[in-house]
This record gives C-alpha cells, structure tokens and sequence, in this order.
C-alpha cells in the first residue's frame, strides 16, 4: 500500500505520544500489502522508540507468534478489511501482572479509521487520474472530425454566392464549431495549473467556464448564435419563432467576462421552451428593461410546482416521462443570483409585455446593470 508522507508523520506521532503516556518497551505498526501474485504481508512503516534496532520481521521471527504477557496485537480494521497491526510491548513490572492499557486499543482504532481515509484518498486519486487520461484522449480524438467539418463548410461557403438563402446557415454551421472548440480547449485544462478562471463562481456552469482574461462582450454578442440556433431548431419542428426585432441599447453596452454566464443561463431556458412546450407551440425571446425573457405558449406550469422546478433535482409533472436531470432551472437562477440578477417564472406573460400571449409560461431573467450604466452619463461627454 502506497503511504503518504503525511499519513507516515501522523502515525509516527501518534507512537511517540502513546509511548510518553504508557509504559511502553515498544510501539510498532505495521500495514498490511497485498500483492495479487502472493499472500498478503505485513510491512513495518513506524516504530518507537526511532533509535532502537529494526524489529525482526513477523514472518522471520516464530516467537512473535507466540503468547507473551507483555506483547499484545491490536488488529486495524476499517469496515471488512485488515489494513495492519500495531504491536504493543510493556515493560513487565516486578510482582505485577502486565494489564492491558484501553489506550493502546484507542490509538489502533483511530489509526485504523486513518489508515482506511488514506486508502479511499489514494483510490480516487487513481480514478481521477484514469479518468483525466481518458478525457485527453477523447478531446484529442474529437478534434480531427471537428476540424474536417470546419474544413467542408468553408469550402461550401466559397461555393455558394453572397446572396445565397443557404449561406446564412453555413456561416451558423462554422460559428457552432468555433464554440465547439472552444469547449474542448475547457476540456483540455481540466486540472492543469494554468487554468484561471472567474473567481466569483459559486455554482456549477452548464457550459465551459470564462476565464478571467476573456474579452469583454455585450449581451448582443452572447444572444445572437442561441437565437440563430433556436430559429433553426423551430424551423425543423415546424413550429413558430418569434426572436428579438431588434438589440435595444442596453444588449450593446460591454460587459464584464464572467457576465457570459447569461449565455448559460439563456441557452437552459432555450433548450427547456424546446423540450417541454408541446409539439407546434410557438415560443420565442423577448428584451425588455435589462431583461430576457423567453416564453412557451404551452399550458402553464401548475401553480403547486412553479416554485419546486427551481429546486434541485426536481421536475414537474409534465416533464417527468421526459429526459432530464432536473438541474438546469436550479443552476440557471444560482448563476443569476451570483451575478446579482434574479430568474422568476410567469404563467401570464402578456403581463410582461402586451405583444406576448396571455397564457403560458415565460422565465424572465433580470440583469443587473453595469458599473459603468450606474454611474450614468458622463456629464463632460
């Protein structure tokens, strides 16, 4: 069993601490390495006192494994398992019987309970890093295809005219796949140090994270390839889009980088109006007064779940026959809040706005305004 240095000083100490308070001739611990290949052994890993002689191997040493009054064994065992030993050795007192110190029984428990975090932490650490290899592997084999789309869709480009009514489609096609490749370089500095990324961020992304020297976006910039890809999506299911006519100012006024977490939040609530708003219903996205809307004309949510589909993990009942994990409205209102934003729900969306439908259900996503909106005009401009 690989040890810690941090494991091997703490079992040192608590040797050295036992001997100070008891009688003690000797302290030995002992682990237990198992080998597929051969029976299980028992390998010495700290004694006291530190300048004594080695003590003989269990194996080597018959006398070990017989009855002493002043040698006692004390098993360490975490859950099924005999992780080692500790070996006991008191100093037998003229006229008087060698008794059992409860300490020495204490000291071996909670030297097992250590010895058993200390092989659970070494476990996951091979899983982690299994699973690290494993997803280098998948990113690097991901990007050859990627790279030929990219490829097959520039050329396509150049063979179709300026005016063509497919072009539109080609340009979203290689903007998906800049986007794609940006969440495979996320993917790539998974646990490498030089990942720096927004410190504010208390909650999980649904998508990669934003690291800390990304440019400055406005919501114009972060909207346009969710709403291309909705009206896409709307046009193969045959059902109506209404998108934004046009962005209000606000939607152009630079952001910071981790504000791009609107991105996220916007794109869960596009992918929840698709999934779960019945077949041909119309949907679509709103701008308001620093705020997004995006709205179903599907039945309403029941007043009973309105509150219970934020929670985590939970679904409503229209929804629970469908795939899902039931995190993303969770998600999308913490990675608001963080930004100092809100995300409610309404069943009334024409309260929002007269052009909406009456019925239906509309998540309303508030942003909160800049540093630099707050501070409002520049009164030498």
């Amino acid at each position: 069993m690989q040890l810690s240095d941090q494991f091997l000083e703490l079992a040192q100490q608590q040797l050295q601490t036992l001997a100070a308070d008891t009688a003690m001739a000797r302290l030995a611990l002992y682990v237990t390495d198992r080998d597929q290949s051969s029976t299980p052994t028992l390998t010495l890993v700290a004694q006291w006192p530190l300048d004594s002689a080695l003590p003989p191997a269990i194996t080597e040493d018959p006398s070990l494994r017989s009855v002493a009054q002043e040698r006692r064994w004390y098993p360490l065992r975490h859950e099924s398992l005999l992780l080692g030993v500790l070996r006991a050795e008191q100093r037998p007192l003229p006229g008087k019987p060698v008794r059992h110190d409860p300490r020495l029984q204490i000291c071996a428990e909670t030297l097992a309970c250590i010895l058993g975090l200390e092989q659970d932490r070494r476990r996951l650490h091979n899983q982690l890093e299994q699973q690290r290899q494993q997803l280098n592997l998948v990113v690097h084999q991901l990007r050859n295809p990627l790279t030929a789309l990219r490829t097959y869709a520039q050329l396509l480009l150049r063979r179709i005219g300026p005016e063509d009514q497919q072009r539109s489609l080609v340009e979203s096609l290689i903007q998906e796949q800049d986007q794609l490749d940006r969440y495979l370089q996320s993917l790539d500095r998974i646990g490498r140090g030089d990942l720096r990324l927004e410190a504010d961020v208390s909650a999980p992304l649904l998508l990669p994270p934003v690291p800390v020297d990304a440019p400055d976006l406005t919501v114009a910039d972060l909207l346009t390839p969710l709403i291309q890809r909705a009206s896409a999506t709307a046009t193969l299911q045959n059902r109506p889009w209404h998108g934004p006519e046009q962005w209000t100012a606000w939607t152009q006024a630079a952001r910071p980088a981790a504000d791009a977490v609107t991105a996220e939040i916007v794109a869960n609530l596009l992918e929840n109006a698709f999934r779960y708003s019945p077949p041909g219903c119309a949907l679509g996205l709103k701008l308001l007064n620093h705020a997004i809307c995006v709205w179903d004309a599907g039945p309403s949510i029941p007043e009973a779940e309105q509150g219970i589909i934020f929670q985590q993990g939970e679904r409503g009942s229209s929804s629970r026959d469908r795939p899902g994990s039931g995190l993303g409205l969770s998600l999308a209102r913490r990675l608001a809040e963080n930004r100092g934003g809100s995300l409610e729900l309404h069943t009334e969306p024409s309260s929002l706005d007269n052009n909406l439908p009456a019925k239906g259900n509309a998540f309303l996503l508030r942003l909160p305004p800049t540093e630099r909106e707050q501070a409002g005009p520049n009164p030498k401009a």
